[in-house]
């Protein structure tokens, strides 16, 4: 074998070490779960924009219904009460769940479809839960708040679109100069 391909390898496992030992902390971290299912006591109708609040002992699920007439390609949600290193989000509804704290703010971003993850559906129901299935994890904060806007576009598709506009207006100046 090569040396660099050596040194290749030997990298890769201690950054495969280093990882699986920052994820292998004591304390079970607040989960967040947003799933589609059924609501037994009915659900609360949103629209693209909402706002709501823990349960008063951090744990349980709230149920909801999109009331807004458009299916949903993605959620934010945005709370400043439990930092991002300390929280575990899941979905099946979303094929990608991305958590990240800037200036106090955490925002739990849901986003990306596919066949297997289809968003959320105009009139479809959803719960958000507050607490691991099986129930080792620490609770949320009792009547933490919480605001949700759906259909944010994701970072990177803003990055696109800002970038085609720059050409746009590059090529435009160019043009005026020629």
């Amino acid at each position: 074998m090569k040396p660099s391909l050596i040194f290749r390898l030997i990298l890769a496992v201690v950054i495969a070490m280093c990882a699986a030992a920052a994820h292998a902390d004591s304390i079970a971290d607040p989960t967040i779960i947003i799933r589609d299912p059924p609501c037994g006591e009915g659900c609360t109708p949103v629209g693209l924009n909402f706002a709501f609040s823990t349960p008063a002992d951090g744990t349980g699920a709230l149920f909801f219904n999109n009331a807004s007439g458009l299916d949903w390609f993605s959620l934010q949600l945005t709370e400043s009460g439990v930092d991002a290193s300390a929280i575990t989000c899941l979905t099946d509804v979303f094929a990608n769940c991305s958590v990240s704290t800037a200036n106090g703010l955490t925002t739990i971003l849901l986003s990306g479809l596919s066949s297997d993850f289809t968003g959320i559906g105009a009139g479809q129901n959803f719960s958000i839960v507050f607490g691991c299935e099986s129930g080792e994890c620490e609770p949320w904060p009792g009547d933490l708040d919480f605001t949700a806007r759906a259909n944010v576009p994701e970072p990177g598709t803003m990055a696109l679109l800002f970038t085609g506009i720059g050409a746009i207006v590059a090529r435009r100046r160019l043009r005026n100069q020629a």
